[in-house]
């Protein structure tokens, strides 16, 4: 429909070109006002690559992103813990670690539901309503709001959701989803957004499948980045000014069947049942079994460190929250941590994250650039807590004091 009606729009311009009786560059009539081009306002537009490590930008092959830096700032940004999707989206929009927005992992219980388990396709707000997402903070303040996709988008607080938002589909290609805001820019200012988000996630799947290393992987970094410059090329041709911030959730890491630790394989058989595993792992011993499976998993070994929740390092800021398991065993970045046969066809192999934030495979892509941002190149590097407020003091929101982050990091680079 979209591609129709702008096909159509052309052949009536053209018509009523056609039928013009002077020049095309000629003078209106004397009597006939002439309607001045529109001066749009800035829009914030809040892009996510999942999955996109800063050092990508270093392979030759993202002249667009690495004009944005160029332009603006840029840093390797720290994911929170677990460094894996749904918590680190939930975390940028809303300036709250995991441990405190509540989406503690891709997959997690709550001893509220039994027998519940809330996965990537869970639109439940009880799982999610914790923390208040920058889209509806924006809709309460009266600035229009507008989702292409982001974990949680569909989630309605109080019955609010963003004035626009998409299903998430997978199949959605990146030019579609460039599409869909460009689409909703040409609107009429009244119903105009001026806060969006737009989220790409073909490089997270490429690094998964071919591991970050791969000219495979690289391939699609290219294609994402063709998608930002059309993205920025569009924009121009409506001559709408815009604030790009542009984000990962966190890195990858290369993974291989040579490198797995077999948890199951130490714990007793019927002692215990894991939420997740691979990179990190949470276990829940069985009524009965918490001494012989922390007795199990608290033994020091290679390549593997487990804590009980309350000793989790304080650096990692998790383990308070009721939804965090009893144990959690984190793994060297490249190993895993496996409570069960992988299955034969599939071999571990490409790459993997949820690793330790510190570990410099887990870094996050961070760009911003725009008429609210001074040109100060690369910055000191910052947690991912830091961009909600950043984007808070864009879009003139009141700071928060409650987040856990700040827009320091970003002072000396806002202008109004």
């Amino acid at each position: 429909m979209r591609w129709t009606s702008r096909i159509f729009a052309a052949a009536i311009a053209a018509a009523l070109q056609a039928c013009a009786t002077g020049p095309v560059n000629a003078p209106p009539p004397a009597g006939i006002a002439t309607v001045p081009a529109e001066q749009r306002a800035p829009i914030t537009l809040l892009v996510s690559i999942d999955g996109f490590r800063p050092d990508y930008l270093a392979r030759g092959v993202t002249p667009h992103l690495n004009a944005l830096a160029a332009a603006g700032i840029s840093a390797s940004m720290r994911p929170s813990f677990p460094s894996v999707t749904f918590p680190n989206h939930w975390t940028l929009v809303t300036g709250l670690r995991p441990d405190r927005h509540g989406v503690v992992g891709n997959r997690m219980e709550d001893a509220r539901r039994p027998g519940e388990i809330f996965t990537m396709a869970t639109e439940d707000a009880f799982w999610w309503d914790a923390a208040e997402p920058l889209w509806i903070t924006a809709e309460k303040a009266g600035i229009r709001s507008a989702t292409m996709f982001w974990p949680g988008e569909n989630v309605a607080f109080g019955g609010l959701r963003p004035s626009d938002w998409q299903q998430y589909g997978h199949e959605v290609t990146n030019r579609q989803r460039v599409d869909a805001i460009i689409d909703w820019l040409r609107r009429p200012a009244d119903t105009r957004p001026r806060f969006l988000t737009l989220y790409f996630d073909v490089v997270d799947s490429a690094g998964h499948k071919y591991g970050p290393d791969d000219a495979r992987t690289t391939a699609v970094v290219a294609e994402v980045d063709a998608a930002i410059g059309r993205l920025r090329a569009e924009l121009a041709a409506l001559g709408q000014p815009a604030n790009l911030v542009i984000v990962a959730d966190h890195g990858m890491a290369p993974i291989s069947a040579d490198r797995v630790i077999r948890l199951d394989r130490q714990l007793p058989a019927g002692s215990f049942t894991a939420i997740t595993d691979g990179p990190y792992a949470g276990i829940t011993p069985l009524a009965g079994h918490e001494a012989e499976v922390g007795a199990a998993l608290l033994k020091p070994q290679p390549h593997l460190a487990c804590w009980r929740k309350a000793a989790i390092p304080a650096r990692l800021h998790y383990g308070h929250n009721s939804r965090v398991p009893p144990f959690i065993c984190l793994a060297e970045a490249g190993w895993l941590a496996l409570t069960r046969e992988p299955p034969a066809d599939r071999p571990p192999s490409g790459g993997a994250h949820g690793y330790d934030p510190e570990a410099p495979e887990m870094a996050a892509l961070f760009i911003a650039s725009g008429p609210n941002i001074a040109p100060r190149g690369l910055l000191a590097r910052f947690d991912n807590v830091d961009v909600a407020p950043l984007i808070r003091n864009v879009l003139k929101l009141p700071a928060d004091p409650a987040l856990d982050g700040s827009d320091a990091p970003f002072r000396a680079v806002l202008r109004q």
